[in-house]
């Protein structure tokens, strides 16, 4: 079991409630300061915290597993060190890359249902988007079919790989192995999205065949002037890992 899941960080959490309920996300954990919305495939994180702090606008590249042990045991087999790390907050898998980059595997929730599916609620077309930058794409690439991804496209400057339980991650090419910005992709036309989130008082707009919608983050702050919805990948047909 495999999914997307980020985590991005907030001061203006009802801004981004809003934004994401008009993208078609469905919130399915309200936990206080820490909130998770299902889309049609892939998960993101919610973290609220005040104004002004480090990860205030930032999102931080994630994974969602269903066996922690085993995760990490399959990903060590592949190359690709993972070990289990304890916290305050909980048992996850941390992964360490051959560039550099260290990222997270928590342990997924299972729906209602007790299968591994997000909620049928949400609109089936969109997919949630996990990007690492890295000085290495062929290497981070590498890393990402290690943990289970499957792949779909790959260049010098990026590679896009699909999962099996949801959600879209990508390595794109930068100076430094850091964490990339949250976006999104969309399996349909983007004007009957675009009039939802106007409809919603959310400033948004198309160009050159992308959905570009107003980051609540970027008022007073670093983060990018808007989040991107790319029109969906369509990666070749293979049997499933």
């Amino acid at each position: 079991m495999l999914r997307s899941r980020p985590t991005h960080y907030t001061s203006r959490r009802e801004q981004w409630d809003a934004l994401l309920q008009a993208l078609g996300l469905v919130t399915t954990v309200d936990e206080g300061d820490w909130r998770e919305y299902d889309a049609g495939s892939g998960r993101l994180a919610l973290g609220h915290v005040v104004h002004g702090h480090p990860l205030d606008g930032s999102t931080i590249f994630g994974v969602e597993v269903g066996n922690l042990e085993e995760f990490a045991r399959r990903t060590e087999e592949a190359g690709t060190q993972a070990e289990i790390h304890e916290s305050p907050d909980g048992t996850t898998v941390r992964i360490s890359t051959e560039d550099g980059f260290e990222f997270f595997a928590f342990p997924a929730r299972r729906a209602s249902d007790g299968t591994w599916a997000t909620s049928t609620e949400a609109d089936p077309a969109v997919t949630v988007v996990a990007t690492w930058v890295s000085p290495f794409v062929g290497l981070a690439a590498n890393d990402l079919r290690n943990i289970g991804a499957r792949p779909a496209s790959e260049d010098d400057e990026s590679a896009t790989f699909t999962t099996k339980n949801g959600g879209i991650l990508r390595a794109i090419h930068g100076a430094d192995s850091t964490h990339g910005d949250l976006a999104f992709e969309y399996d349909g036309g983007l004007e009957p999205l675009l009039h939802r989130l106007t409809e919603a008082k959310i400033e948004a707009r198309i160009s050159e065949g992308v959905l570009y919608v107003a980051n609540p983050d970027a008022v007073g702050g670093a983060a990018p002037a808007s989040i991107v919805v790319e029109p969906t990948h369509q990666a070749p047909a293979g049997p499933n890992s």
